[in-house]
């Protein structure tokens, strides 16, 4: 046993000592162009002390993370009273909890935006527990990312650098730190469980899916390599109680980094870039199809016209393998891969075109937007005055979150007037009146200049209402 023990201790002190000593670290990080701090490029300590404890990378990080909370006041009436209009409205206070990273010295903080979406007030806790009044310089719904800042006058925080190009490998180890249930400051650890899954979630995004210990109150916190650096932003979990299963996703960084881009750049809004292209992933069938040797890749069915996609060469059959050398398997992944580049730069894409594999260049481009000009207020004795309609183009059906290839007649507003007595929503697509289709601003308004409107076919989210008057 002795023995044992003495072989045990030697081994260990020579795993230590191969390892090194621990690296330095430089008392003021290096910056970018952007003012966000360069990204570390060693671990906090040597292998052994690694393997022991999670420790020098808490120490590194946790000060940076940050507990978010939004508040806002809503007013409530007793609907029994409501129906004698009587009773006096009562009035509550409705929060949101969640995490944050510190992203720059100067108090500019990163989180997911449903954690301050409709609130009124949004308040910052630091882990010296003070508490700031935070400014929304950003809030981008559709990547669910907010950029938060406060203002510490000349005083500097501790920052978490984002790793935006930082390969990532499943299986690597990830250390999630945020404010789980209000309970205060708390450090999971578990391993990249998959990377690139556009088939979850809302976002355009490719989460990446870890097995560490994420809950309500962790949204919006930092998942953490083990040099201390943020690859990604914890955003939502699967499970069937609403806590902890061990599969929860996180925003990459490199999406976290655009949107912080812009934010401190000064845009209200970001930007997204617009392709103009309808793919489907390369299955097993589609592959035996086209005697590929495996299924890899996503097929172009449908090109719109005058798009980047057309421009840069793009055919229906098309299959795209890559983009920028990272792996294309469907519309999602494409899109995610341009919304972490800026409008102009240029992709280059692998692609198999006639058998042959080929290289495109596509220009990241905006859809042309939706003019006021092109947008008509409905006048007159029919279901729909006071709507304010427009011709959905890319642009503006990007903005609704519809397909950007969908046509037809949308509600962008409502005025004073039947439509809003009725019922009519922004959003709603028109598309059909008294039974006769329509699909442009033209049709709608003569089909109802042409007699009594008796019904209406309208396209909300999913689903397919019919209206009768």
């Amino acid at each position: 046993m002795r023995l044992f023990r003495s072989l045990a201790l030697s081994l260990f002190a020579l795993v230590a000592a191969c390892s090194g000593p621990a690296p330095k670290t430089s008392a003021s990080p290096a910056l970018s162009a952007d003012g966000l701090d360069a990204p570390h490029s060693a671990p906090p300590a040597n292998f052994a002390t690694m393997k022991m404890s999670f420790a020098p990378v808490v120490k590194l990080a946790a000060p940076a993370v940050v507990s978010v909370f939004s508040q806002r006041m809503v007013r409530q009436a007793d609907p029994f009273f409501e129906l004698f209009g009587a009773g006096v409205p009562r009035e509550r206070l409705e929060g949101s909890l969640g995490s944050g990273a510190v992203v720059r010295s100067d108090g500019v903080i990163v989180t997911n935006n449903h954690v301050i979406a409709g609130f009124d007030e949004v308040m910052v806790q630091l882990t010296d527990k003070r508490q700031f009044k935070a400014k929304v310089l950003l809030a981008d719904e559709r990547s669910d990312l907010a950029v938060l800042k406060i203002d510490l006058g000349a005083e500097k925080l501790p920052v978490l650098p984002i790793a935006g190009k930082e390969p990532l490998e499943v299986g690597d180890l990830v250390l999630a730190i945020g404010n789980p249930f209000g309970v205060g400051q708390t450090v999971t650890n578990g391993i990249i469980s998959a990377l690139a899954r556009t088939e979850v979630g809302s976002g355009v995004s490719q989460y990446i899916q870890t097995d560490a210990a994420v809950n309500p109150g962790n949204s919006g916190g930092p998942l953490v390599d083990m040099e201390g650096n943020l690859i990604g932003l914890n955003t939502f979990i699967v499970s069937r109680s609403g806590s902890n299963s061990g599969v929860s996703f996180a925003i990459p960084a490199a999406l976290v980094q655009r949107v912080v881009e812009t934010a401190v750049g000064g845009a209200k809004t970001l930007k997204r870039a617009w392709i103009g292209v309808r793919m489907k992933p390369v299955d097993s069938a589609i592959a035996v199809s086209l005697g590929l040797a495996k299924p890899e890749g996503a097929v172009v069915t449908a090109v719109y016209p005058g798009s980047p996609a057309e421009k840069a060469g793009l055919t229906l059959g098309d299959i795209v393998l890559s983009a920028d050398q990272a792996p294309v398997g469907d519309d999602a992944s494409l899109d995610y891969i341009a919304q972490t580049h800026r409008l102009g730069d240029t992709l280059t894409l692998q692609v198999r075109h006639n058998g042959q594999i080929t290289a495109l260049r596509l220009k990241l481009e905006a859809a042309a937007s939706q003019t006021s000009e092109g947008q008509k207020t409905l006048h007159g004795r029919n279901p729909l005055q006071g709507a304010v309609i427009a011709d959905l183009t890319p642009s503006l059906a990007d903005s609704l979150g519809f397909d950007p290839f969908a046509h037809g007649v949308v509600i962008v507003k409502l005025t004073p007037g039947i439509a809003a007595q009725f019922g009519f929503r922004p959003g709603d697509l028109v598309r059909a009146v008294n039974g006769q289709p329509v699909a442009s601003v033209a049709e709608l308004e003569s089909a109802l200049k042409a007699g009594r409107v008796g019904s209406l076919v309208l396209q909300r989210g999913g689903e397919t209402i019919t209206v009768r008057f």
